[in-house]
């Protein structure tokens, strides 16, 4: 599943002699360094989970060579050099020692109870691993459960487990609460209302005895689309289409392709736009343009920024 030249894959956690600990978002190597963001420093002896804002600033002023400006997606985000990396961590490896010992708190025995529901609705527990706080032991009683899933096939059959196993009573849709707290999290364009008609119906999360649990895809080596294309952007644009294609739709980062002639492909970076459309249906964008230098060909970027402001996927219903 890992290559051995270039071990990392995005939902990893890589930590720093310096007490930082990054979130790896890329599959590829940038200028060999590792493509992340920024989402834990030490605090007297625990970590602190810190937002984009924080993390850009304490950078910026204190790390700078861990700031990073993308010639290639003509962006900024993180990187950090293998060298630079004193620990790796794996959230295949995490999710075995986590099974294999007794529970220590209600987070992870609500995680020993979610996984033989999925596995009696069809998932492969080989596929999966975990990420977010308990990747590095920092859960609390009210964190989230954030799976991984490594592959595309195996993913959308989990989500099909999670939506047997809801219309079974085993697991629930997001309580009101648990989807306003979801919501103001994600601090995204849409309405509540929006948001949650959207959300209800991708499966790719639910809720467990009260906790929120989350399946995000990471895709397997034969999977990727290696895109070594240089772009630039060109400006803001907001327009209605429809998708043709939604394969890739709950991909990182997620892809549509529609009919739209300007820019044929949707690309989100934002994880509240993943699995957003289906194929056939007729949606309402907004994000930034960018031309691939050499071909001149452009598509739509929905994430331009983390906080993507002004930028959204919503169907029109």
């Amino acid at each position: 599943m890992r290559n051995a030249d270039f071990p990392f894959l995005p939902k990893d956690f890589i930590q720093t002699q310096e007490g930082l600990i990054f979130a790896v978002v890329s599959y590829q190597a940038h200028a060999g360094k590792v493509g992340c963001f920024l989402r834990y420093i030490v605090e007297g002896n625990a970590w602190k989970k810190i937002d984009t804002e924080q993390a850009n600033q304490l950078l910026q002023q204190f790390y700078p060579q861990y700031c990073y400006q993308s010639e290639q997606f003509d962006a900024a985000f993180h990187a950090v050099a293998l060298d630079d990396i004193i620990k790796h961590h794996r959230p295949e490896d995490k999710l075995k020692q986590t099974l294999e010992k007794n529970a220590t708190d209600q987070i992870e025995r609500k995680l020993q109870k979610l996984l033989p529901i999925l596995v009696q609705y069809g998932a492969d527990i080989e596929a999966l691993g975990l990420t977010g706080s308990m990747l590095i032991d920092q859960q609390g009683a009210t964190s989230d459960i954030d799976l991984v899933v490594y592959g595309r096939d195996e993913f959308h059959k989990i989500r099909e487990a999670v939506r047997l196993a809801v219309d079974d009573g085993l697991l629930q849709l997001l309580s009101p609460e648990l989807m306003e707290d979801n919501f103001i999290r994600r601090a995204g364009e849409l309405s509540f209302d929006e948001f949650a008609w959207h959300d209800n119906r991708k499966f790719n999360k639910a809720a467990i005895d009260g906790t929120k649990f989350d399946i995000g895809m990471v895709c397997l080596a034969d999977e990727l689309e290696h895109d070594n294309q240089q772009y630039q952007k060109q400006g803001m644009r907001q327009f209605i289409t429809k998708v043709v294609d939604d394969h890739r739709a709950f991909d990182f980062p997620a892809v549509y392709l529609v009919e739209d002639e300007i820019t044929p492909e949707i690309v989100s970076f934002t994880h509240s736009y993943v699995g957003q459309a289906k194929v056939g249906e007729v949606i309402e964008v907004s994000g930034a343009v960018e031309c691939d230098i050499a071909t001149g060909k452009s598509r739509l970027i929905v994430g331009s920024t983390r906080e993507a402001e002004g930028e959204y996927i919503k169907v029109n219903r």
